[in-house]
């Protein structure tokens, strides 16, 4: 018997209704997306308790960060302010922000090539060689001291160029090339210098002024913090509202409120301590500007992103479309220039150019401050601001052993020993932190 004319559609509504269209089963296969959240962000939503258990995790996983060299440097200023009684003077903490700006230039640039996993050994024979260049062309040539200058650091830029074209395109290992240039180009300065070895600064010019130039108006070190707070404070906020706009975890105001306050009181002790002396050192303001520069540079450009994938893994990078000659040659660039402007404060202090000017411990200096202010020598990990608080633990060291009237040979000593401790920390650090799937 066929089947009546109301039975077939009833059979087709059934069938239709029971069987699931293509789009249908796609639906319902199709997982929703998972929205990736940044683990470090999520402990803000814990409050107070999601930052302890953050911190603790951190230390178990070695990622300590910067906390071992501060707490350092708060010991470091506790043990000599007990044992000079005037180590905390604002005259000697002025003295102090005086002679970190020549070496803490020279580490900055090494921080660049430690985040390669590289070495640079000739950034004492650069300085050197670009302060007996520029105060050669001033002095004896007649060439103005801005030109002659500038000038200087061109050449050491080139000179960084040389040293990153043969070892990114020739092959030889950054110790040898760096080591050869710190030959090559000590003798060159020796012989830019001449038969005097010695060059004066000429008076009342730029070079004097890099070291030595105060601005006595209190507004200027209060309005150097003031602009420094609110830069800071703008930065965070704007970061915030960014990643709330785009539906990610951002610090709550009132982390970036007690972040704020932390260091508007760092900041304004440090300018009521300047104002207490001779007030704000140029040589200072110069130094942190480029900290802060490099820093974004570092930390907000596709460049410093660059940076620490080829000191992650070359390969990597390379297939990734990175120029990895590129970023090898420029580091390089950047750190013999770096060492170029260290050089002309080293010169601005001594008050001349001469045969002995980057060497001696200058070299060891700023290698030391970077990896003791927690770039590792591995690469990829490390910022800006640790040649900064690299060079204040060591000159805080130099100072204090100075009050004191210790022997030069117990300071070379007890500076070893604090670069050998930062590179055991460094090494323990990243063990753990393999250990712990982080590495």
């Amino acid at each position: 018997m066929e089947p009546t004319a109301t039975d077939t559609p009833a059979a087709d509504t059934a069938t239709a209704a029971d069987t699931p269209t293509a789009d249908t089963a796609t639906a319902v296969a199709t997982p929703a997306p998972v929205r990736a959240v940044d683990p470090r962000l999520l402990v803000r939503e814990e409050g107070f308790k999601g930052y302890v258990d953050e911190f603790q995790r951190k230390l178990r996983s070695g990622d300590l960060g910067s906390i071992p060299v501060i707490l350092g440097l708060i010991l470091i200023w506790g043990i000599f302010q007990g044992v000079t009684g005037t180590f905390l003077n604002s005259d000697n903490l002025s003295n102090i922000t005086l002679y970190i700006a020549g070496p803490g230039l020279m580490a900055v640039g090494i921080v660049f090539v430690l985040l390669l996993g590289e070495i640079d050994l000739s950034v004492g024979s650069v300085a050197g060689t670009t302060a007996a260049i520029s105060l050669v062309l001033s002095t004896q040539h007649g060439v103005n001291e801005w030109l002659a200058v500038l000038i200087a650091i061109a050449a050491a830029v080139v000179i960084g160029a040389i040293h990153g074209f043969f070892f990114a395109k020739v092959g030889v290992p950054a110790f040898v090339v760096t080591l050869a240039g710190l030959l090559g180009w000590s003798g060159l300065q020796q012989w830019v210098l001449g038969q005097t070895g010695t060059i004066n600064n000429p008076p009342d010019g730029l070079i004097v002024h890099l070291d030595n130039y105060f601005f006595s108006d209190v507004a200027a070190a209060y309005g150097l913090a003031l602009v420094g707070v609110l830069i800071y404070l703008g930065g965070a906020l704007l970061d915030a509202k960014r990643r709330r706009d785009a539906a990610l975890p951002s610090r709550p105001v009132s982390e970036i409120a007690v972040r704020t306050a932390v260091l508007a009181v760092i900041a304004f002790a440090a300018a009521y301590t300047l104002n207490q002396d001779r007030g704000l050192p140029l040589a200072l303001v110069v130094f942190l500007g480029l900290v802060v520069i490099t820093d974004w540079v570092l930390r907000r450009t596709s460049y410093g992103r660059q940076i620490f994938a080829v000191g992650g893994s070359v390969e990597a990078a390379r297939r990734a479309g990175i120029n990895v000659a590129w970023i090898r040659i420029s580091v390089f660039m950047i750190s013999a220039g770096m060492a170029a402007l260290g050089g002309l404060f080293i010169a601005s202090q001594s008050g001349a150019a001469d045969k002995a000017l980057g060497s001696g411990n200058v070299l060891m200096n700023a290698i030391a401050a970077a990896v003791i202010g927690g770039t590792s020598l591995f690469g990829g990990r490390g910022k800006t601001w640790s040649a900064l608080l690299g060079i204040l633990v060591i000159q805080s060291i130099v100072q204090g052993l100075n009050l004191k009237g210790i022997d030069t040979s117990i300071q070379y000593m007890i500076t070893g020993a604090v670069l050998l401790g930062a590179v055991v920390l460094d090494s323990v650090s990243r063990r753990t932190q393999k250990a712990s799937g982080r590495g």
